[in-house]
């Protein structure tokens, strides 16, 4: 009889082994996206002669958002994208963006790295308060893809501060697919960064 009865412990746990496995949901990959990445450098037109270098430390995001998740709002709750993720975080892409959007001015603001500090003329801080998507009329409808961005130029000579401004972009996606709702976020960055490096270039030059 010991036998039989190992037999049936070991097919008992092979069972037990198989219902939990089949127990567990299978789970689809999650489709990457990304954005900021129509920005590139413009070669063929040559940077302004009059240039002076900006540094910019690491930007401030939204918490909630910052992540490789897309935050969607709907009144006071919050949620997240299901099987949709950034590449990156969000954080990371929008640095990256920031930094293309720079290499494709061809005025003369320009991002210098560490190693060129003392090439700077102002420190600009960059600081996302808003990054979502914003369900204005019902989780059925086309939602708005709100990008809040909070910039402030500070000399670097003396530490004042020399400029402020707030950069807000709201798009509505054409639809409420995810595809869409990703493009909306690249125009709203696009827009963003587009009206940030023209106030930069207008206020970021050292002072006469």
């Amino acid at each position: 009889m010991i036998a039989p009865l190992r037999t049936l412990i070991v097919t008992a746990a092979a069972l037990a082994l198989s219902a939990c496995v089949s127990l567990l949901p299978d789970t689809e990959p999650s489709q990457l996206y990304s954005f900021g990445a129509g920005m590139t450098e413009n070669a063929a037109t040559p940077r302004s002669a009059e240039s002076f270098g900006l540094i910019v430390p690491s930007t401030g995001f939204a918490r909630a958002a910052s992540g490789d998740r897309i935050l969607t709002m709907t009144g006071a709750e919050a949620a997240y994208v299901a099987s949709a993720r950034w590449v990156a975080p969000a954080s990371v892409l929008f640095e990256e963006a920031v930094a293309r959007a720079f290499d494709a001015n061809t005025g003369p603001a320009r991002l210098v790295t560490r190693g060129e500090v003392r090439e700077a003329a102002s420190v600009l801080r960059l600081d996302v308060r808003q990054f979502e998507t914003v369900y204005d009329r019902g989780q059925e409808a086309a939602p708005i893809v709100v990008v809040r961005v909070r910039a402030t130029l500070v000399s670097r000579d003396d530490r004042t501060l020399a400029a402020e401004e707030i950069f807000q972009a709201e798009i509505r996606a054409s639809d409420n697919r995810v595809s869409q709702i990703v493009s909306a976020y690249d125009a709203a960055v696009s827009q963003v960064l587009g009206e940030l490096v023209d106030w930069s270039n207008r206020n970021g030059a050292p002072a006469a």
